[in-house]
Order: structure tokens, then sequence, then C-alpha cells
């Protein structure tokens, strides 16, 4: 029996955005705020990968795909430690952190089952970010504060 260890490695891609340090348990959540689920680009994911800082992660590389910074911060809703690595011909030319954005617009529900957002099918949710830090929302209608933990995604 041979005793060296191997490693399972991942393409690199040429062009794309990576995003890293995910919450393992949170992956799934940064791919529907991105809508990932619905995109033809190759895509590569990772979860419950070891990680030194955050004992395990998830990572996604998505190749000729870049991001808006609403895009970007909106991660931040479900992960506020990802970063993201911009690749150009192999090369990481940008490095970023995800920032939690100051409004959050048509991506996660009301906390509160009598707000309008969730009874009438034309109305948009929109929130203000009251607490960064420990991610909690105000919604702009009914200003019930939805908090990470009651985070729910459209």
């Amino acid at each position: 029996m041979n005793s060296d260890k191997k490693e399972l490695r991942v393409n690199a891609i040429k062009n794309g955005t990576v995003i890293d340090h995910i919450p393992a348990q949170d992956l799934f959540k940064v791919i529907k705020i991105l809508g990932l689920q619905n995109i033809t680009n190759t895509m590569t994911l990772g979860n419950n990968l070891e990680s030194k800082t955050h004992g395990h992660k998830g990572i996604i590389k998505i190749s000729e795909l870049f991001f808006e910074d609403d895009d970007i911060n909106r991660i931040a809703l479900a992960a506020p430690n990802a970063k993201l690595n911009i690749i150009k011909d192999y090369v990481v030319v940008e490095k970023r952190q995800v920032q939690v954005p100051d409004k959050v617009v048509g991506i996660a529900k009301c906390v509160n089952p009598k707000c309008v957002t969730n009874f009438e099918d034309n109305i948009t949710t929109k929130f203000t970010v009251v607490d960064k830090e420990n991610i909690a929302l105000k919604c702009h209608y009914c200003e019930k504060i939805t908090n990470k933990e009651n985070l729910r995604l459209q």
C-alpha cells in the first residue's frame, strides 16, 4: 500500500471570479443570492474544505463571469468574510473583501408573516441594514427586524 498522500486539484480558471472563505453551511445561500443556479458558465463548487481560519469553508469558481459591486456586496448577507479573486489570464489581478450593503432589495423575505410583502405578489422587498456586524435588516414596509438567523431568501 502506498503511503504517499494524494491531493485532488481543481483546474485553474483562465478568466473569471473565485469566491472564497464562504462558511460551509452558507455556500448554497451565496449561490441563490447570486442566481448562479441559472447560469451556463463553467462553475466549480467546493464545500466543507479545510480552512486554517474558519475550520471548514466553501469556494466557488466561475469562468468568464465578473460581478457588479452590488452583487458582490449582497454576498456579505450570507458570507460576511468572503473574499473575491478576479482572475485574468490565469493570474489574480484583484482581491476584494465583501461589504454588507446599506440597502437590500428583492433578495430577502420579511420575517413578519403579516407584512404586505409576504402576501402581495407585486411588491418588492426592501430593507435598510441596521446592523452590519450581526446582519440585521429593517423592513421598509412593516419595520420588523430580520436577523441573520431568520434571514430567508426569495
